[in-house]
């Protein structure tokens, strides 16, 4: 069975942002609030994070170039 909510590490790892982007895109109402999932834990539920994903438009950027992320 897949996971239903993530945590705030798993949503950024899942999403390639880091926590502090996920944190800043909630609190400015870009991005899914998390769901309390008792007393004192949130996360995030899955089917809304895809469904934020499929929303992101398009870019027209290029992705770099082979081995340009290889360099020092």
């Amino acid at each position: 069975m897949r996971p239903l909510y993530l945590d705030l590490e798993g949503v950024a790892e899942a999403l390639s942002l880091s926590k502090t982007t996920v944190q800043k895109l909630v609190r400015t109402n870009q991005f899914p609030a998390p769901r309390a999932l008792s007393g004192r834990r949130v996360g995030w539920l899955v089917r809304e994070l895809e469904e934020w994903c499929e929303a992101r438009p398009h870019s027209d950027m290029l992705p770099p170039p082979l081995g340009a992320l290889e360099k020092s």
